[in-house]
């Protein structure tokens, strides 16, 4: 089809030809927007990313804690995580399972006895990858002021520990500061614990 001589075929296609542009608007031919497009960094235009990047972002800001109690230690974690000044659905922890098929985080609070040892690692390796271990008080880090037989010396001698959070008992706070720092060390792509001992072993 032939356009006549009097036709408007140099005008802007970015509006409809039956409709005209309401007044005071700006019509950006088609043609200058292709070159603003092309000299201009994409970095700046689009965001990208990669599915890693959303996977750990993901992962840090949903840790499902699997609460194993002992002692003392699990008071302060039950206030933490019950309580609403805390606030720990911030890190999309407030769900609490009962059982390490559905967490992500295991945190151990209190002493470790030497018969604790064992159903402590069998509900660890029950738990999905990549998972995720916290020694919650000095007693599940080092054993604490029982230096006898019967304690463990540490919760790390049996599983793999990615944050200890010192205390006796620790406060609700320092908990909270404990998850920050694994959500930091998640998004930056420091692996588990669990994955530097499969790699190391």
């Amino acid at each position: 089809m032939a356009l006549r001589p009097d036709a408007p075929h140099d005008r802007p296609h970015t509006v409809p030809p039956t409709r005209t542009p309401p007044s005071g608007a700006v019509v950006i031919p088609p043609a200058q927007v292709r070159r603003s497009l092309r000299s201009t960094d994409l970095d700046q235009v689009v965001m990208t990313t990669s599915l890693e990047k959303i996977f750990k972002m993901a992962t840090a800001n949903s840790m499902w804690p699997f609460g194993f109690g002992l002692a003392c230690c699990a008071m302060e974690m039950i206030a933490m995580i019950s309580s609403a000044r805390y606030d720990v659905a911030r890190f999309g922890s407030e769900v609490v399972r009962a059982t390490p098929r559905q967490s992500d985080l295991m945190i151990v609070s209190g002493r470790v006895a030497h018969k604790m040892a064992e159903p402590i690692r069998q509900l660890y390796e029950q738990m999905l990858e990549p998972k995720y271990v916290m020694a919650m008080g000095a007693c599940s880090s080092t054993g604490g002021m029982f230096s006898n037989y019967s304690i463990l010396q540490g919760v790390d001698k049996i599983v793999p520990v990615d944050v200890y959070v010192p205390g006796c008992p620790p406060r609700p706070e320092a908990v909270v500061e404990g998850l920050m720092v694994l959500q930091e060390r998640i998004k930056s792509g420091i692996p588990s614990a669990s994955i530097n001992q499969e790699t190391q072993s």
